[in-house]
């Protein structure tokens, strides 16, 4: 579980690498609901998980605002 997890981050740095908003909000979306599970399920903890949604959605806005 742990490592789809750690897939779903890395798939969110590459799209916010390539820039493309399409493939990056669908990223965000998936990776969201994928640490909610996590947290769900007591793999992570909820303050972890809501630390990786802050950063992730701070990293996407601030690529959104420099396109």
């Amino acid at each position: 579980m742990r490592t789809r997890l750690r897939g779903a981050l890395r798939t969110m740095r590459t799209a916010l690498d390539e820039g493309d908003a399409a493939q990056l909000k669908n990223a965000l979306r998936d990776t969201v609901s994928l640490v909610d599970k996590m947290a769900a399920k007591k793999v992570i903890h909820r303050n972890a998980a809501g630390r990786y949604k802050s950063r992730l959605a701070a990293r996407v806005s601030k690529k959104s605002a420099a396109a």
